[in-house]
């Protein structure tokens, strides 16, 4: 639906002659919508998996109002050019708010969780003022979903207007992938990530079925389907220091505690560390409380888990942390203690949400990460890009940094993943892309350790994470 910019870009004839054009086909929307009800329920669904419940939410070019009503919004406010779309949406959806007119004359204040512009940049005369324009509407952690129809559909589309089985479209500009990554640097936002749905939008029994849920999500493939989506947050700087929490799951790792202390450098407001014991057997707790005693003047706790594995260990430490930054330090130190700054100025520097270690940039040391272990890493790195939607190239580091705020959302979201992950890392990165967070791969210097064993079991955990990578395509690609 189109929503124009302002009375400055459009003249005001042109403004009211697409207002007329949209006016006129308003009373024919729900019955399109109605024509075509396998398609748009296809979309209601994809905009369902990117916005969760509950969210303030600003629709731009809302139509009717059946996309915005959907999405069950704590707030939900549409706007559209169309005075007659405007009515015919208040008589439906009378719990929202709907305005009739262009955004720079919304008087709202209100700051939105996620603002949706479904297929409206391809009517947009200036695109770049309208997305400088929306951002009087979005806070630090506003998330822009803007969906848009593929250049390879535009005589199909046109067929389909002519035959009456789409509504028409007063313009269309029909912009790529780059060209929106443009629009929105320049407009001062940030692409988080992309995806690519409904390869054939009718319904035939069967068949939609499998090229929709299956053939559309494929390499190359992909290129083919009709709407495309990219959401995008707002740059806006940070000017705040923040407290940190170090988190140390441990098992069997007594050699490695002290250091980890003391190499830590010292970064932000203020520190604590938090020490997650699993029932070593070298003396690992005990050591753990003898540091405790050793540097009264650091803030250091400790807690024996009840359960197993690391997973287990995170969640546990997360739910005690007090810093406002929660990062995971591996207690085998292969990832030096004094690389954790880095991942503090990327957060604070608001140049990532979700920083995420990378080990394969660097050289190793001798006896770091064995050829079986480096060929896993590339494999699922690069399983994992596609398969998110943002770049991975090491899923598999143990560094993961994120502020505690995030993880809370995180796990009040859990429960669309369940509790599938016994090594903590990807309950995070699933996490992290179901709520469109921003994850940066940030490089780091991998080191052997100094003291005990590995407690990778390759073949075992290389079992683990392939059932993961099945169970993360059902409930993220293959929706």
């Amino acid at each position: 639906m189109f929503y124009s910019l302002n009375a400055f870009v459009l003249v005001e004839e042109t403004m009211n002659d697409i207002a007329g054009h949209y006016d006129a086909l308003a009373h024919q929307r729900d019955s399109y919508l109605a024509k075509h009800k396998y398609y748009h329920s296809l979309l209601h669904k994809y905009y369902g998996y990117f916005v969760p419940r509950h969210k303030k939410i600003l629709e731009v070019g809302c139509g009717t109002g059946s996309l915005l009503n959907s999405l069950e919004p704590s707030l939900g406010v549409g706007i559209d050019i169309s005075k007659e779309m405007i009515k015919i949406a208040r008589e439906k959806y009378p719990h929202l708010h709907f305005e009739a007119g262009d955004i720079t004359k919304v008087t709202r204040q209100e700051k939105f969780d996620y603002i949706i512009l479904s297929g409206l940049l391809g009517e947009m005369d200036d695109i770049q003022k309208f997305l400088e324009d929306l951002r009087k509407f979005c806070a630090k952690d506003t998330r822009i979903i803007i969906e848009y129809y593929s250049y390879f559909w535009q005589y199909i589309l046109k067929i389909g207007e002519k035959l009456h089985i789409k509504i028409p479209q007063k313009n269309q500009n029909w912009i790529t992938m780059h060209d929106i990554h443009n629009f929105l640097t320049l407009a001062g936002y940030e692409p988080i990530k992309k995806e690519r749905k409904i390869l054939f939008p009718c319904h035939i029994w069967g068949l939609s079925y499998f090229l929709n849920k299956f053939l559309a999500n494929l390499p190359i493939i992909n290129a083919l389907t009709l709407n495309h989506f990219v959401i995008a947050r707002p740059i806006f700087p940070e000017q705040e220091d923040f407290s940190i929490t170090v988190l140390i799951p441990c098992r069997n790792e007594k050699g490695n505690v002290e250091p980890a202390v003391t190499r830590t450098p010292f970064f932000g407001k203020n520190q604590e560390f938090i020490f997650v014991e699993g029932w070593s057997k070298d003396g690992t707790y005990e050591e753990i409380e003898r540091v405790i005693k050793k540097y009264p003047g650091k803030n250091i706790k400790l807690y024996k888990q009840a359960g197993e594995g690391k997973g287990d260990a995170v969640r546990l430490g997360f739910s005690k942390a007090a810093g406002d930054i929660l990062m995971i330090l591996d207690a085998d130190l292969t990832v030096p203690p004094e690389e954790l700054p880095k991942f503090y100025n990327a957060i604070k520097d608001n140049k990532g949400e979700f920083v995420n270690g990378c080990r394969l940039v660097y050289p190793l040391e001798k006896d770091a990460m064995r050829f079986l272990n480096m060929a896993a890493n590339k494999f699922f790195g690069i399983f994992f890009s596609w398969l998110l939607g943002q770049r991975f190239k090491d899923t598999l580091c143990g560094t993961k940094v994120l502020s505690r705020r995030r993880y809370e959302e995180i796990a009040e979201n859990r429960s669309y993943f369940g509790d599938f992950d016994p090594f903590g890392d990807f309950d995070l990165i699933f996490g992290a892309v179901k709520l469109n967070l921003k994850i940066v791969d940030l490089p780091i210097h991998y080191k052997s350790r100094d003291y005990g064993a590995t407690q990778i079991r390759r073949f075992q955990h290389g079992m683990l994470l392939l059932r993961m990578c099945v169970f993360a395509m059902r409930k993220i690609k293959f929706l």
